[in-house]
């Protein structure tokens, strides 16, 4: 009789640990990180398609596809955004693929080293440009279905070379090409960005780490009313 008790325990207990090693597998899928070498240091992003699944897979196509190698960041203003991922350092548009619906409705915020995608004041226009907000930017958010309010989708956050994004930030601007201000005088280029396999960006500070890797800590306000055009 207490033989089989043990052999009983023993085979309900399997099942468990077999599930158990499932939940913890899914616990730690890692989120798709990309990382941005610029000619001023190197910025890794995570990205979240569990929240915005049709963005992160329109980024990916433009990152694989070598869309951003060469473009630039052609506006920047401190204390607010830094945008790219549209223009060649001549500020000549690069050609797009079509555009994509807002997901901005995904609970995410655009809050300080968030990622974005810039669009138009159609709230399904954006394509391949992109912005890293540097403050909290709650006006951005969504806030209602009209194209008002309907905000810009937060995707992913800057989880390394926060140093890079404050210094291409805090660059002198001005008008250059069609654009009457804000953009850089020193070009700042994105030489390659791609995929990346590692959780950390090689020679980064080990104190430049975001403090949260999801949008949700709060961060300083911002007075600064701009829209973010695609």
């Amino acid at each position: 009789m207490e033989n089989r008790l043990r052999r009983r325990r023993v085979t309900c207990r399997i099942p468990l640990l077999a599930l158990g090693m499932c939940i913890g597998g899914m616990a730690f899928a890692a989120n798709p990180l990309v990382r941005m070498h610029t000619n001023l240091g190197d910025v890794v992003i995570e990205l979240y398609p569990d929240k915005a699944p049709k963005t992160v897979a329109n980024f990916l196509q433009y990152v694989n596809n070598g869309h951003y190698n060469g473009t630039i960041f052609h506006r920047t203003i401190g204390k607010f955004i830094i945008q790219g991922g549209g223009f060649t350092p001549d500020l000549q548009y690069k050609p797009t693929l079509g555009p994509i619906p807002n997901e901005a409705a995904n609970g995410l915020r655009n809050e300080r080293w968030t990622l974005a995608m810039a669009r138009t004041y159609d709230p399904d226009s954006a394509t391949a440009q992109f912005f890293i907000n540097l403050d909290d930017n709650k006006f951005l958010n969504f806030l209602r279905p009209h194209p008002d309010y309907y905000g810009y989708c937060v995707f992913g956050r800057v989880i390394r070379g926060m140093d890079v994004a404050r210094q291409i930030g805090s660059l002198p601007t001005g008008a250059a090409g069609p654009f009457d201000a804000d953009v850089p005088v020193q070009p700042v280029v994105i030489e390659e960005m791609a995929q990346d396999a590692d959780n950390m960006a090689d020679g980064a500070p080990a104190a430049d780490v975001a403090v949260s890797a999801r949008p949700g800590n709060k961060t300083p306000k911002t007075t600064k009313k701009e829209k973010i055009h695609g």
